[in-house]
């Protein structure tokens, strides 16, 4: 945070103006103004770094835009309280140089004049804040637009039309045998994925339920092939699944360990899904795939980057070892977005 124009521009000229109620306009000379002026500068001084300090202190611990009520709340009882033992100590060695005592009075007075510094700092830094938070949201909406439109414009450009991939699903479904259930039922589950992967991609964030929801036909689709060499464990609490996940990015997790580990009658590939914490956590064992060419990365790439405009302050936490490959996706605050399940 560079505040340094703050700084020098906000101190004199907030020492100046708490002079006025003080007598500043019965100064008759300069003399008797430069005696004033850098002892209001000191105590201005003060009282700027203290609140700053107190303010960057309480920024630190509730940085949230949820948490602004708690920390104004803070800063305005503990300002308020430094203020009036700051002014009870001052007025009373004023008062005994004097040969009397601080009456209640004066200390009022004297109090209500040293919080107009106090307040004028914390609604400098709070407004800063304000807008910066303000400029960083449009910045992040900007973004966000640009992404979903090039991810539009590549959809247009590379898929086919999905009226005509449903109905050629359909057509097929209806030249299966009826007693060949399983060909039915993968069938359907295409069906299922295809139609998730077109109505999320035009969503900032989906449900948690549907995107589970989709990771499980898109296992099953995975295990008509590799039967119980892939093995996925969905565990995740009933009250989280309304909490919202950037759409696609478990099953590309799922996607990445099965495309970079190996998954074999000998050496079955396990992934374990859990959410705890307010985190949503995918973790799988190594074991390399001999034969695969080195990852460009990109998957995981994107999914940090998705969630660096949806959740800056909390950024995907990927844990690789020798041995493990974690990785933790933020489960959001719940939003409008409507349930893409049972979506035609």
């Amino acid at each position: 945070m560079n505040d340094r124009r703050f700084l020098l521009l906000g101190i004199p000229i907030l020492s100046i103006l708490v002079m006025l109620p003080r007598g500043l306009l019965h100064i008759t000379s300069l003399t008797q103004f430069l005696i004033a002026w850098p002892i209001s500068m000191g105590f201005t001084t003060c009282f700027w770094l203290t609140g700053r300090a107190l303010w960057r202190y309480l920024f630190r611990r509730y940085p949230r835009v949820e948490q602004t009520r708690q920390r104004l709340w803070l800063l305005a009882i503990i300002n308020t309280l430094i203020t009036a033992a700051v002014t009870l100590v001052l007025g009373s060695i004023e008062a005994y140089t004097h040969g009397g005592q601080l009456d209640l009075p004066s200390f009022l007075r004297e109090f209500g004049l040293n919080m107009v510094p106090t307040v004028v700092v914390q609604l400098i830094y709070e407004s800063w804040n304000f807008f910066r938070q303000w400029e960083e949201n449009v910045r992040r909406a900007e973004q966000l637009q640009s992404a979903s439109q090039r991810a539009q414009l590549e959809a247009l450009q590379q898929q086919l039309d999905p009226h005509f991939l449903f109905n050629s699903l359909n057509t097929l479904s209806a030249f299966i045998e009826p007693e060949n259930e399983p060909a039915q039922q993968f069938v359907e589950q295409l069906a299922d994925v295809y139609r998730y992967v077109l109505l999320s991609r035009e969503q900032r964030t989906v449900p948690l339920r549907d995107e589970l929801a989709f990771v499980e036909a898109y296992v099953a689709l995975q295990k008509a092939r590799l039967r119980n060499n892939f093995l996925v464990d969905i565990q995740v609490p009933a009250h989280l699944l309304d909490l919202q996940v950037a759409p696609l990015s478990v099953q590309l997790l799922i996607e990445n360990a099965l495309k970079h580990n190996e998954a074999s009658r000998q050496y079955p590939l396990q992934v374990q899904v859990t959410a705890h914490d307010g985190w949503l956590v995918v973790h799988n064992a190594r074991r390399s795939r001999t034969t695969l060419a080195p990852g460009t990365g990109m998957g995981l790439r994107n999914i940090r980057e998705r969630y660096a405009l949806l959740a800056p302050q909390l950024p995907v936490q990927v844990a690789d070892t020798a041995t493990d490959f974690t990785v933790h996706l933020p489960l959001l605050s719940s939003s409008p977005t409507p349930s893409l399940a049972g979506t035609a």
